[in-house]
């Protein structure tokens, strides 16, 4: 049974967390508007904090699950480079440190 959820994508790219953010801002803004459009000509604040609240549960179930449109764009990674066996690697910032300055 584990191996179904193994199987699902839980990535996304950067260019598809950029789409997921503007969607997810437009449908806030969108239904922020209109319920306070709507709750002001009802007059009833209730009606306004509902639709906000129904714009936001929209927004999540579009933008939180990595679905395939924010998935396009993968990045290609470099190969790894291969450990030497010689020498003990050191990390770029302990070189550094261990430079005397003049």
């Amino acid at each position: 049974m584990l191996a179904i959820f193994n199987s699902i994508p839980t990535h996304m790219d950067y260019k598809g967390q950029k789409l997921a953010e503007q969607i997810f801002q437009g449908i806030i803004l969108i239904s922020a508007m209109i319920g306070f459009i709507y709750g002001l000509v009802v007059e009833q604040f209730g009606w306004t904090v509902y639709i906000v609240l129904i714009g936001f549960a929209v927004s999540c179930v579009l933008t939180m699950p990595p679905w395939p449109m924010y998935r396009k764009s993968p990045l290609s990674w470099q190969p790894a480079l291969p450990e030497s066996s010689g020498e003990p690697s050191q990390k770029p910032q302990e070189s550094l440190k261990k430079k005397k300055h003049k």
